[in-house]
C-alpha cells in the first residue's frame, strides 16, 4: 500500500486515504445560499475517490464575505439550502466532508475574481469592513473600522452558531479559515493588527482571538466531529507574520483540542515576495509537524502522485491538499492511485471505466 492511499483519523473523523480536496471559493452562491453550481460542483468532486472533501470558505456572516456571491452559514435558511447537497453526497460517495468556516475581515466587500477581483466602494454596493485595526488591505481600499469587544463577541457567536449548523447538517468537520489574510489572520500578523489592548502588541496577545474562536467552536459541536485550522505559516513580508510564530500558535491549538493544521502562506499583504514553485509550502508544513504532534496537511503546487507520496513517505505532512489540481483533473485520486500501484474506492456506476491494464485499480470488483 502507498502512503498516500493509507488510512488516517484527524481527531474523531477516520478518512480511507491522505488526499484532502481543499476548500475553494466558487462565488456562485445567491446571498450567501447554495446554488444548483453547488450542487454539481461539489457532487463531482465527491465522486473523485478523495478521502476529505471541504467546502469552501463559508461566511459566518453577512459582512464577512469576501464577495457577494460568497457562501455562508449565518442563518438557517442558509442550512437549508446547503442539505441537499450534503444529502446527495451521502447517498453516492463513501467521502468525508468538512466545512470552512470564515471571516474576511478587511479583505471583505470584494468583485468576484472573473470581475477583476477589486474591493467594492460602499457606494457602489459594497459594505464596511472590519479588521482588529483600521488599516486597508490595499490603498484605496475601505478603511475597515476597528472591532471593539461587543463585536468582538458577535463575531465569536457567528462562528459558534455556524459551527452548530454544520454539525446539523450533518458534517464530518470543521475546518477555521485563519490564512490567507482574512479576519484570525489579520488578528495574528503585527502588519495588520495595531491595537493596543490585550488583542494586539506581543504574540500571546495577537493569538488571543483566534484561540479564543477555536474554543469556542471545539465547545458548541460534540468531541464526535473533528475541528482543526488552516493558517498562513509566512506573511512573506519582512517583519510580518513568519514561521517561528506559526509553531508558537500550533502548539497553543493543540493544547486546545485541534484535530488537525492545514498549513497555507501568504496572503495578508499586497508587498508579499513568494517565491513560487513545487512544493514551495511544505517546510512550514514539516516544522509544525516536527514540533507539535497534530496531523498537517501540506498544501502547495502539489500535481504528481509520486510527488505526493514523498511528502508523506519523507515526513513532511500527514496528508496533501489538493486545489486547482482537482479542478483541472477532478479524478486525480483515481489517476494517482494507478500511478502508485493502489486501489481507490469508486461509485458502481463508473466501475466499468475501470481500464484493462488497472484491473485492481478500483477497491470495488465490476460486475
Amino acid at each position: 500500500m502507498s502512503k498516500l492511499f493509507s488510512p488516517i483519523s484527524l481527531g474523531p473523523m477516520a478518512l480511507s486515504n491522505r488526499i484532502d480536496i481543499a476548500p475553494m471559493c466558487q462565488y456562485s452562491a445567491d446571498e450567501g445560499l447554495a446554488t444548483d453550481w453547488h450542487m454539481i460542483h461539489l457532487g463531482h468532486l465527491a465522486l473523485s475517490g478523495a478521502g476529505l472533501l471541504t467546502i469552501e470558505a463559508t461566511a459566518v456572516n453577512p459582512e464577512g464575505r469576501i464577495s457577494p456571491g460568497d457562501l455562508g452559514l449565518w442563518s438557517d435558511d442558509h442550512a437549508k439550502a446547503l442539505a441537499p447537497v450534503i444529502k446527495a453526497i451521502r447517498k453516492y460517495a463513501p467521502i468525508k466532508v468538512a466545512v470552512q468556516l470564515a471571516h474576511a475581515g478587511r479583505k471583505a466587500s470584494c468583485a468576484v475574481p472573473w470581475e477583476g477581483g477589486a474591493n467594492i466602494a460602499i457606494g457602489d454596493g459594497g459594505w464596511q469592513t472590519v479588521a482588529p485595526s483600521p488599516v486597508p488591505y490595499a490603498d484605496g481600499d475601505t478603511v475597515p473600522l476597528a472591532l471593539d469587544d461587543a463585536a468582538l463577541k458577535q463575531i465569536t457567536d457567528d462562528f459558534v452558531a455556524a459551527a452548530m449548523r454544520s454539525h446539523n447538517l450533518g458534517l464530518d468537520g470543521i475546518e477555521l479559515h485563519g490564512a490567507h489574510g482574512y479576519l484570525l489572520h489579520q488578528f495574528l500578523s503585527p502588519l495588520s493588527n495595531q491595537r493596543t489592548d490585550g488583542y494586539g502588541g506581543s504574540l500571546e496577545n495577537r493569538i488571543r482571538y483566534p484561540l479564543e474562536i477555536f474554543k469556542a467552536v471545539r465547545a458548541a459541536v460534540p468531541a464526535t466531529m473533528a475541528v482543526g485550522m488552516r493558517i498562513s505559516a509566512s506573511d512573506w513580508v519582512e517583519g510580518g507574520w513568519d514561521i517561528e510564530q506559526s509553531v508558537v500558535f500550533a502548539q497553543a491549538l493543540e493544547k486546545l483540542g485541534c484535530d488537525f493544521i492545514h498549513v497555507s502562506s501568504g496572503g495578508l499583504s499586497p508587498a508579499q515576495k513568494i517565491v513560487l514553485g513545487p512544493n514551495y509550502q511544505i517546510e512550514f508544513a514539516a516544522r509544525i509537524k516536527r514540533d507539535t504532534s497534530m496531523p498537517t496537511i501540506g498544501v502547495g503546487l502539489i500535481t504528481e502522485a509520486g510527488q505526493a507520496e514523498r511528502i508523506l513517505e519523507t515526513g513532511q505532512a500527514d496528508m496533501v491538499a489538493l486545489a486547482r489540481a482537482m479542478l483541472f483533473d477532478p479524478r486525480w485520486p483515481w489517476h494517482a492511485a494507478a500511478q502508485l500501484g493502489d486501489q481507490v474506492s469508486a461509485p458502481p456506476q463508473y466501475l466499468r471505466s475501470q481500464p484493462r491494464e488497472f484491473k485492481d485499480l478500483f477497491s470495488d470488483t465490476p460486475s
